[in-house]
């Protein structure tokens, strides 16, 4: 089986997902894991299926066709490498939503070598101020050897309105 990466975009509508997943089972395809969701009326996406060597060319061009439809569809191959990921923990940082804020954050990740698996952010309304809260949580990779407690530091170090949660 061959491993596919394929990345989603369209206007958001009902039946968008089964309208992929038809095309997917159809060529014999198995939907392994994704992650989508609807942000301003648009439908984002990432999937993983893996699909016979010799559905795959079909695979790719019925997906393609989907363009007729609004739903914009790219495809890569699975690369992941086989050795392992290093420490895994997950993060969880709330604070007052500022622009920058991502930068600065993905930016403190990067120069601790911390790399990302999985991130997801949000703006939440406060309890009883609000004010918009920026909410992050996700996982990320260490390097072997990296300490834990640097990455903690450095993330509580950009700014004291920050909640920092790392296990």
């Amino acid at each position: 089986m061959t491993s596919l990466i394929l990345t989603i975009l369209g206007p958001d509508r009902p039946g968008l997902v089964e309208t992929i997943s038809t095309v997917v089972e159809k060529q014999g395809g198995n939907w392994l894991e994704s992650r989508m969701a609807k942000l301003s009326g648009h439908f984002a996406g990432i999937l993983q299926v893996e699909v016979s060597p010799e559905n795959r060319a079909t695979l790719e061009k019925e997906l393609a066709a989907l363009s007729e439809q609004g739903i914009q569809i790219s495809v890569a191959s699975d690369t992941s490498p086989s050795e392992s990921q290093g420490q895994q923990v997950s993060l969880e940082i709330i604070g007052n939503d500022r622009p920058g804020i991502v930068k600065r954050i993905t930016s403190t990740l990067a120069a601790q070598e911390a790399n990302v698996l999985e991130l997801k952010t949000s703006l939440e309304s406060a309890p009883m101020a609000g004010h918009p809260l920026f909410h992050t949580e996700g996982s990320v990779s260490l390097p072997d050897g990296k300490d834990l407690s640097e990455l903690i530091l450095a993330l509580e170090n950009l700014g004291p309105d920050l909640s920092v949660t790392v296990n």
